[in-house]
């Protein structure tokens, strides 16, 4: 009987409904926090949302968005590792907004209020110690192939810095892909741009291999002071190169672009590089997608010579690119997951820094999986009908790499693991020249990968030789006896320079 009047009690308990979002208290947190830093004025974003009329015109577009993960950016899948950095919404989030929109986009109760954030109207990361910019626009014509153009910004150091964050903002965002930034003390750059008649000069590769590269920028860059008291070599004198990829979009555009430069107090805490697989955008990846393929795949695999510490993680590929996967498989087995993307967008690049260092002990194996989409169905397709691509520097060519930025304990740490990615390249090489891929071997020496031999022929021949039982194949063995005689003498490795 006692249970019985407790449940007739419990049934005339007044049901107590929860209450629906309202903007102000439940809302705006979240558009504030996560999306009006692009979606304000003079920002990339195509419309604002800073208050209340501004999100509700735009509410059933931001639930369909968020509910497909397509807003905020962020293009690594979710729920598989744990990023610093991620900015993509939780569950929850993208539920409130829906149920927001449900309920009517109610304002509610202005006592709730909180005024709009404010952004800093220059530099993200605050005042600079140096500001610097190219020293004349380039124009960039309304039609053509995509331009490489790299210029001088002579840095006037009187003595040697440390440079802890690097701030960049396009003249012309329209039409700038992304910039890679470079150091020279030599007087070489200032001599190259001397003598083209245009603001600055042209070429990829030979400047990726020449000059000491610091990082880049893409779209989506979130600037960041560098973590863990890691920083930058500058020495006196050196000239900062951009390289700066223009995509021509329909219209001239003139671009001026300028570089915020903020010093550390004190030299870097540990020597760091970054670990690219496959390296040079894979150069000698031997990447030939046929017309149509679905899905076309490439895999590495590289084993961590030395102990290190990884903080971040990249990736980059052109239109194309669909998957971008890297895991580490370590010394007793286990494995774990440093990067998981399965569709890959060419127009948001960005830096993924894990919530701590993952320890990466020797004889740890990096996989690397990239896969292109050159089907008809690809959103990004950018032939119609398809047609085969190949390696190659242009946005319709394809490219593939994903790199790790990595810490280690001494300089010697540091050069092994430079040694190795030489010896990864020429097994590559090795690879490549073996199977008659003469092709591969030219976009190779174009791209400023000084191969010793004067021609891809000779390599070739080279390889043939390597085949010592005659079995018509190459194993590991005479792989790594080919790379190990080839790797001292190639020059320009592409991109592994960072201090």
């Amino acid at each position: 009987m006692k249970h019985f009047s407790a449940k007739i009690f419990l049934l005339l308990q007044p049901i107590v409904l929860s209450a629906a979002p309202e903007f102000h208290r439940d809302i705006a947190p979240i558009i504030h926090e996560n999306c009006s830093s692009c979606h304000r004025p003079g920002q990339a974003a195509p419309f604002s949302l800073i208050d209340y009329n501004q999100v509700k015109k735009r509410a059933k577009q931001i639930v369909e968005v968020t509910g497909e993960r397509i807003m905020p950016p962020w293009h690594a899948d979710h729920g598989v590792v744990e990023y610093a950095n991620d900015r993509s919404l939780s569950s929850n989030q993208i539920d409130l907004l829906r149920k927001w929109f449900e309920a009517g986009t109610p304002e509610g109760d202005l006592t709730h209020k909180v005024p709009a954030p404010v952004f800093p109207d220059g530099w993200e990361l605050g005042s600079p110690d140096l500001e610097v910019a190219m020293s004349e626009p380039f124009v960039v014509p309304a039609q053509g192939k995509d331009i490489y153009r790299n210029f001088v910004i002579p840095l006037d150091l009187q003595e040697d810095q440390w440079i802890n964050a690097i701030e960049y903002k396009p003249g012309a965002p329209q039409v700038v892909h992304h910039v890679l930034y470079f150091l020279d003390t030599s007087g070489t750059a200032r001599k190259k741009d001397l003598e083209d008649a245009a603001p600055g000069f042209s070429g990829f590769g030979s400047v990726v291999n020449q000059f000491r590269y610091l990082g880049g920028w893409d779209l989506g860059t979130q600037a960041s002071v560098l973590p863990y008291g890691l920083a930058l070599k500058a020495p006196k004198g050196a000239d900062l190169i951009i390289q700066v990829h223009y995509s021509p979009k329909g219209r001239e555009y003139q671009d001026l672009s300028k570089l915020a430069i903020h010093f550390a107090d004190k030299p870097t805490s540990r020597p760091w590089t970054i670990l690219p697989v496959p390296p040079m955008f894979g150069i000698l990846d031997g990447i030939d997608i046929p017309a149509g393929e679905k899905e076309y795949v490439k895999k590495n695999t590289f084993i961590v010579p030395v102990d290190l510490e990884a903080f971040r993680v990249n990736a980059h590929a052109h239109y194309l690119g669909k998957r971008m996967e890297m895991t580490a498989t370590f010394p007793d087995g286990r494995k774990e997951w440093l990067l998981k993307m399965s569709d890959w967008n060419f127009a948001w690049q960005e830096d993924y820094q894990f919530k701590k260092p993952v320890h990466l002990p020797a004889g740890t194996k990096i996989d690397v999986l990239i896969s292109w989409d050159n089907s008809a169905t690809n959103p990004h397709q950018t032939n119609h009908p398809p047609k085969p691509v190949r390696w190659g520097p242009q946005s319709n060519d394809e490219m593939g790499t994903i790199t790790l930025s990595v810490m280690l304990d001494t300089q010697e740490q540091k050069d092994a693991l430079h040694q190795s990615v030489k010896v990864f390249m020429a097994a590559q090489a090795v690879r490549r020249a073996f199977n008659g891929d003469i092709t591969t071997l030219q976009h190779a020496r174009a791209g400023g990968i000084q191969i010793p031999d004067s021609t891809a022929q000779k390599l070739l021949v080279l390889a043939k030789g390597l085949d010592f039982d005659q079995d018509g194949k190459l194993s590991e063995i005479e792989v790594n006896a080919g790379a190990a005689t080839l790797a001292p003498h190639m020059n320009g490795v592409g991109a592994i320079g960072i201090d």
